[in-house]
């Protein structure tokens, strides 16, 4: 596919990535994204044959990009603390954003996918491997605590999709991911790093 077709993929899923927040997986058509991408049918089709194949790579892409900034930085020898600090940001910035969360869009399309492989233990473990890289470099670099890894990532991945999907339910304090924010940089920090 040629520089535009990528460009109009990526447009799609940026449009497509509003209506799914909006509106949740289920009640999004491959009509409604024709209206809001104003795309003819063909011009869609030639992108992507469903709902489902789109959301999956909008969801593909967010580990994709994740797992980039931690193989990525740890490649150039940052500081894991600056990584973690970065990544962190970038999740505390989305658990303060109601508006723009795909929590309950996601778990309607894991929900609906009874006889397929289990795509969402895949992202899991994906997201779980980006998270053990990152920790295992920070304390080969003493800048983290010795910790069960799996542990520490269950307490952030779950705490993370926890807040997206009760923001959608309830309102919660902007507080509430700075605190989040904090009680994980204690866990993982060293005193010395945290100085």
């Amino acid at each position: 596919m040629g520089i535009k077709g990528d460009k109009t993929k990526q447009f799609i899923k940026q449009q497509a990535k509003v209506l799914f927040a909006d509106k949740g997986f289920k009640n999004v058509t491959m009509k409604d994204i024709c209206e809001v991408t104003e795309l003819s049918r063909g011009g869609l089709y030639r992108h992507y044959n469903s709902t489902e194949q789109l959301f999956s790579e909008i969801i593909s892409e967010f580990l994709e990009v994740q797992n980039d900034l931690f193989s990525e930085s740890i490649d150039k020898g940052l500081p894991a603390i600056e990584i973690l600090n970065e990544i962190l940001n970038r999740y505390k910035s989305e658990m303060n954003d109601t508006q723009g969360s795909l929590s309950m869009a996601i778990y309607e399309y894991f929900s609906s996918r009874e006889n397929e492989e289990n795509v969402l233990s895949k992202q899991y473990n994906l997201s779980y491997h980006s998270w053990k890289k990152l920790i295992e470099y920070g304390i080969s670099r003493n800048e983290f605590k010795q910790v069960d890894i799996k542990g520490v990532f269950d307490i952030i991945l779950f705490t993370y999709q926890g807040v997206r999907m009760y923001s959608q339910l309830m309102p919660v304090p902007n507080e509430t991911p700075e605190r989040i924010i904090e009680q994980i940089k204690l866990l993982l920090l060293n005193k010395k790093t945290e100085e």
